[in-house]
């Protein structure tokens, strides 16, 4: 799971002029001071700074090294919330209890002749529950 992202962007190469900078040592100092916190303002945190070889042209058939500082920063990645699989549970619907007719009726009546009829057949799926 990846944490963190990185970003490696060049450093700086000429200070920038301000009233408390004193010769180009200060300069340089307040050039990388605003490159770190605008990139702070940024949610990246400064990691290191590397000095790297590039190769490249010098002329129509050569090459030169020359050599590149680099800094690195990173910042934490937002995790995405965990999210629990989804499970298939069965949808069960109530089965309500066979109706006695005779036990529905109220007390001292005569039964109705819908109450003597035979029962239905069962439906296809009771009928295999059945076997």
């Amino acid at each position: 799971m990846k944490t963190h992202e990185y970003k490696v962007i060049p450093a700086p190469t000429k200070g920038e002029k301000a009233k408390a900078a004193k010769g180009p040592e200060g300069r340089f100092a307040v050039s990388m001071s605003r490159l770190l916190n605008e990139m702070a303002e940024q949610g990246w945190e400064y990691i290191r700074a590397d000095t790297l070889p590039s190769e490249e042209r010098s002329g129509l058939t050569s090459s030169t090294t020359v050599w590149r500082t680099l800094l690195v920063f990173r910042r934490p990645v937002p995790q995405a919330p965990e999210v629990a699989p989804f499970r298939h549970e069965p949808v069960v619907t109530p089965v309500a209890p066979p109706v006695d007719p005779v036990a529905e009726r109220a007390p001292g009546t005569a039964p109705a002749a819908e109450d003597f009829t035979a029962p239905a057949a069962p439906a296809r799926q009771e009928a295999d529950k059945l076997d």
